[in-house]
């Protein structure tokens, strides 16, 4: 009933496309919103649509408690050590690029290196690329074995006096394996090397305590964590985020604006630069709120549990099917499947689904090298999340069944 109790909360999941009631397993991509959010963000809109830190009328004021309600929430959702540690953006992407560009203006110099791993969504490797194309800096690649699973026993060999950071994935977005992150920090650490991690899946099925996990960054999107599109976060250890400049210049980032010269604004505002997203920024208190209630409660746990079992176990058994991301030994997945059939196009596949009334995605998943890694040019994609239910994973192997044979 919990898991009945939580899809009501979420308006598009009601709907029907082509006659037959959408089951949506495209939550990696996007997740859906539920009606909190949606209200927050026309309230917002209508009641204290008025800019922020700025001006000293109601409105004004108004939206600037909410959106700065907005850090602390967040603070607390990621167990930070303080509310300045957290720069709100536009979503990973705006988040990674900020690192990318902040931390390599202060610290990457000709000939430094920076590693990822191979299993990287393009928005953690191609910022790497532009700064080491800018900084004359070399990227160096973890690789990964025949299963997916991050060959992390290399990273030692891989990480030499020249390397400035380690960016890498709390859980790939093509794999679903949940990567040893804490283990990954601790080696980086363990040669005075910093840590990014992409948490864009990472935020929405783990527990995250960034103090714990001891990451130098991290880095998470709202709209796949039941929020806004257009919101994101970058949380950054106060060492860092005051020892680098700015991401942009404009309003409400500075101190002081001279022509002889300007000063900052103290951390976070330093990173906010211009008008914010006041709007919906402060959605993201609903929709965190959420997703720690989704992370604690017992039977929504076990009901992605029993989906990711059935679903691995349908998929693995039969032959047609090329699954990647296979759990082995400690590795733990999310139920997140990414699979080929041979003689079956994955966008065809995937239309098929459509009529059927299922939403999942086709093509590269923003993750070209992955592809190459192992030899295809596209997957099929079916990500669940906590308001999937068992019923829509035996519809989806079913459908998915009856798709395959009527491809080859």
């Amino acid at each position: 009933m919990v898991v009945q109790e939580f899809r009501r909360l979420f308006p598009a999941l009601g709907e029907r496309v082509y006659g037959k009631p959408l089951v949506y397993l495209d939550n990696a991509a996007t997740s859906q919103r539920p009606q909190t959010v949606l209200d927050k963000q026309r309230e917002l809109a209508a009641r204290s649509n008025a800019n922020i830190h700025r001006a000293v009328h109601k409105l004004a004021v108004d939206a600037t408690e909410e959106y700065e309600k907005t850090r602390d929430a967040v603070k607390d959702f990621l167990h930070a050590g303080s509310r300045e540690e957290i720069v709100f953006t536009s979503g990973t992407t705006m988040s990674i690029n900020l690192v990318a560009s902040c931390f390599g203006e202060a610290f990457v110099h000709e000939g430094d290196e920076i590693i990822v791993s191979v299993a990287e969504h393009h928005s953690n490797i191609v910022p790497w690329q532009l700064l080491c194309a800018r900084k004359k800096a070399v990227l160096k690649v973890l690789e990964i074995d025949e299963f997916g699973g991050l060959l992390t026993e290399s990273l030692e060999k891989l990480i030499s006096q020249r390397t400035k950071i380690i960016a890498i994935a709390h859980i790939s977005n093509v794999l679903g394996l949940v990567n040893p992150v804490a283990d990954i920090i601790a080696t980086a650490h363990r040669h005075g090397v910093p840590v990014l991690v992409d948490g864009a899946q990472g935020s929405v099925h783990e527990v995250v305590d960034v103090q714990a996990l001891d990451c130098d960054f991290y880095a998470f999107s709202g709209h796949k964590v039941y929020g806004p599109t257009g919101t994101g976060v970058l949380y950054g250890k106060r060492k860092w985020l005051e020892a680098m400049p700015p991401y942009m210049g404009g309003g409400e980032m500075i101190e002081t604006v001279r022509f002889s010269g300007t000063t900052y604004a103290p951390i976070p505002g330093k990173f906010e630069a211009g008008t914010q997203n006041f709007n919906t920024i402060p959605a993201l208190q609903d929709s965190l709120a959420l997703a720690k209630s989704c992370m604690s409660d017992p039977e929504i746990i076990e009901n992605q549990k029993n989906i990711t079992e059935y679903i691995l176990e349908n998929l693995a058994k039969d032959p047609r099917i090329r699954l990647f991301g296979v759990p082995r030994g400690t590795w733990t997945k999310i139920p997140l499947f990414s699979f080929v059939v041979e003689g079956a196009h994955h966008e065809d596949l995937a239309l098929i689904l459509d009529k059927m009334g299922i939403a999942v995605r086709s093509g590269q998943m923003c993750a070209e090298p992955l592809m190459d890694r192992f030899g295809v040019t596209g997957m099929l994609r079916a990500s669940f999340a906590p308001y999937n239910t068992m019923e829509e994973a035996a519809y989806f192997v079913k459908c998915l069944d009856k798709a395959i044979s009527m491809l080859i």
